[in-house]
């Protein structure tokens, strides 16, 4: 027995298994490759990088595809660079569009010009209706659970079932997915696949530094905290040196605008944090993380990661 497949538009995979889109610098080419060797899908996130180095990242991550494979791009429509990057992207000719942190009229009409799917990121029955009458190919439902900044304070799996009777396109279960148990309920749950973030940042592919995935795998579900970013969002985040000063501080310096954001509070640069944590300190940058983060106990290859997926998927299948 294995996985069941999963068909998002021209996209059929053997595992239904999207990569988390995970900025800054996270999910680039190495990841979303491995993730697509492997049989699910890729995700390279556009977040804190230039237009230039998305298209060198998409060309990189299709020379380390082997035999067929699919590559997306996740971009974020809070982002000033927001219209750039999608039309980058799908000049690029990537397999799909992800989107998310707001909704955009104009995404999908240029996804449907170019004849590439585009997917929404949503929280909401409200929302997921909205994306399907614009032309969505597929909704990831995104629960409370999820690493990052959040978009509800609701439970995945309470709000999972609401979303799967609103909508006749693919649904995808975010936010928590840990294991193999995760996913079969989920699709016992009316979901079609799941996307998983977290789990994959603590892989040999995975495009962060070291001393970032070291700090996922000595993390504890205690570490971790929601704090209230420049975008206007809660993320959960585990806790260090500069979760402390943006919590206990009203009057913390920026230290360098980044100019990112349609909308700022400007209390901090995010994307400067973000950057600052993929540089390799961890604890003077935002460190996003899921809150089952404290779970993961060892950095494996991707192929290994989702071979324990499929065998956990099984067992709970027939258990």
């Amino acid at each position: 027995m294995n996985f069941p497949e999963l068909k998002i538009g021209h996209m059929v995979t053997s595992v239904p298994i999207l990569q988390g889109g995970m900025g800054v610098g996270i999910s680039l080419s190495g990841l979303a490759s491995a993730v697509a060797n492997a049989g699910g899908i890729g995700i390279i996130s556009g977040t804190g990088i230039s237009t230039e180095e998305l298209r060198i990242q998409i060309r990189r991550a299709r020379e380390l595809i082997l035999g067929k494979g699919y590559i997306g791009v996740n971009v974020l429509f809070a982002m000033n660079d927001f219209a750039e990057k999608m039309k980058a992207a799908l000049d690029e000719k990537v397999d799909f569009i992800i989107s998310g942190a707001g909704i955009s009229r104009d995404m999908y009409s240029w996804g449907k010009q170019a004849g590439i799917p585009v997917i929404s990121i949503v929280s909401s029955a409200k929302l997921a209706k909205i994306s399907e009458r614009l032309g969505a190919a597929a909704v990831v439902v995104e629960g409370f659970e999820a690493g990052g900044h959040l978009g509800t304070d609701r439970p995945l799996f309470e709000i999972l079932p609401e979303i799967v009777e609103s909508v006749s396109i693919p649904v995808i279960a975010a936010g928590g997915i840990m294991t193999g148990a995760d996913i079969a309920k989920a699709m016992s749950l009316g979901a079609s696949g799941v996307q998983m973030g977290t789990r994959f940042v603590a892989s040999e592919e995975c495009d962060a530094p070291q001393s970032f995935k070291e700090k996922y795998v000595s993390a504890e579900e205690n570490d971790l905290l929601l704090v209230k970013t420049t975008v206007g969002l809660h993320g959960r985040a585990i806790a260090n040196n500069f979760t402390r000063l943006i919590t206990t501080s009203d009057k913390l310096k920026i230290k360098k605008c980044r100019d990112c954001l349609k909308n700022c509070s400007y209390q901090f640069c995010t994307l400067d944090s973000l950057l600052t944590s993929v540089a390799g300190d961890v604890e003077n940058g935002l460190v996003f993380a899921g809150a089952r983060v404290g779970e993961i106990k060892e950095i494996l290859p991707v192929r290994k990661i989702i071979e324990k997926l499929r065998l956990e998927y099984i067992s709970s299948a027939f258990a």
